[in-house]
């Protein structure tokens, strides 16, 4: 189907009859009187601040602010402000059991589901994202053939309330994609929901024919885990440069320490899990500038998800979760030290019987279990995404010149870290959709 007649047909589904239970732009100048402001390029907490907002854009913050006649006061003086946050890996448009497997979850989707009422999922998604102060995802992948690019539109242009999305249609991957143990004759149900690249010039023609259907960011599997596939260091460097020469970055999934190698070698932006990697590996990331998304699970969405995946078990012990979780905190303290860019990702795609938007942001109580300081995390989830982004001096920062993207939480977020999960004002260019 062309992409046209997939962006009318999901965009028709959703809002026939309904346009007006989408929220309209609101281009009011508008004054915010944040308690507390966290400063996401100083990493700092700074005390009352205003924002003054006008067509979308922030305009000046200080301590007080020049009030145009006639602008929107919002009172957050009893509230903690911040950038809205950026979620640099999720997949709207996938969902899984805890018992399920990439296969037969994959196939379903692609087969049962199909593209139109994925879409439709992910526009439900895409709201607990924003409810949740995620105004901001790169969305990598496993949404079929391109239908995270209609998704997107439909929230550009007003059909769907949801954050701004990065998408990088079908990740780039060795035979297979993530479908282990398809037989021949069935091959082609990987490539439904993967770009299958064999060359390093097949690679390239993959770059320019994803950005031709509207990607604004590269997905490649340096493995292609769980099946046992590489890329090439030729084939990543030959995807690196056609995106290079289109403007798009590129995110590299990879799970042991030889492919994050090989892929921090040719040249990628960011490595995607990293759950295996050498300190050795850490300092070459860190020397070529390539940032890491941890996507990691905190201590209360494991027992969540063992719950899930073990009923009538009793709940696992503290020191069981401890042990589950101790590798990839180790991990992370150790790109920390090595200097490695984090940058915040979810890679939520499993259904833990919570909203997708408040499930994701939990990544982040991962990172601060792990050692972070409560600015650290906050900048993974803003300036540091931002830059993943190439957008550092218009998301993830609070300062003129950037869009207003304003989130505010009930709590003093510095001391208790736990108020993250009580957001009671969202913002997204200039248009409030929480906390009217």
């Amino acid at each position: 189907m062309r992409m046209k007649q997939i962006v009318v047909s999901v965009v028709g589904l959703m809002v026939a009859g309904t346009l007006t239970a989408q929220t309209p732009a609101d281009t009011m100048p508008t004054v915010i009187r944040a308690g507390r402001l966290f400063d996401s390029e100083a990493g700092a907490f700074l005390g009352p601040r205003e924002i003054l907002i006008r067509n979308g854009g922030i305009v000046a913050v200080a301590e007080k602010v020049d009030r145009p006649t006639g602008a929107r006061i919002i009172d957050l003086s009893n509230r903690t402000v911040l950038p809205g946050l950026i979620d640099a890996h999720t997949h709207l448009l996938y969902l899984e059991g805890v018992t399920g497997g990439l296969t037969m979850e994959g196939i379903k989707a692609l087969v049962n589901e199909g593209l139109p009422l994925r879409a439709l999922h992910g526009a439900a998604r895409a709201r607990t994202f924003l409810a949740a102060g995620i105004t901001t995802v790169r969305d990598l992948g496993n949404s079929g053939r391109f239908g995270d690019v209609a998704l997107r539109a439909a929230i550009e242009d007003g059909s769907v309330d949801g954050p701004r999305m990065w998408v990088s249609g079908p990740g780039l991957s060795p035979v297979g994609g993530q479908f282990p143990g398809l037989k021949p004759g069935y091959e082609s149900l990987a490539a439904d929901e993967y770009r299958i690249v064999r060359n390093p010039a097949e690679a390239a023609d993959a770059v320019r024919e994803n950005v031709t259907m509207g990607a604004n960011v590269i997905k490649i599997f340096s493995n292609n885990t769980p099946n046992a596939g590489y890329l090439t260091v030729e084939e990543m460097r030959a995807i690196v440069g056609a995106a290079a020469m289109h403007g798009v970055r590129v995110a590299a999934h990879a799970t042991s320490d030889a492919a994050v190698y090989r892929a921090a070698l040719a040249g990628v932006h960011s490595i995607e899990h990293a759950y295996q990697v050498a300190d050795s590996t850490l300092a070459l990331m860190a020397r070529n500038g390539v940032a890491m998304v941890p996507t990691d699970i905190d201590s209360v969405s494991i027992i969540q998800y063992l719950s899930l995946a073990n009923p009538g078990q009793p709940a696992p012990a503290a020191d069981q979760v401890a042990r589950y979780l101790a590798g990839g905190r180790d991990r992370l303290r150790r790109a920390v030290k090595a200097g490695v860019t984090i940058a915040a990702g979810s890679d939520n795609y499993l259904d833990l019987k919570r909203a997708q938007g408040p499930a994701a942001r939990r990544v982040l109580f991962a990172y601060h279990q792990a050692g972070l300081t409560p600015a650290q995390v906050l900048q993974a989830a803003t300036i540091n995404d931002a830059r993943l982004l190439g957008m550092e001096h218009r998301l993830g920062v609070l300062k003129p010149g950037a869009r207003a993207d304003v989130i505010a939480v009930e709590g003093d977020l510095e001391r208790d870290f736990g108020a993250l999960e009580r957001v009671r004002f969202v913002m997204k260019a200039g248009t409030v959709y929480l906390g009217r």
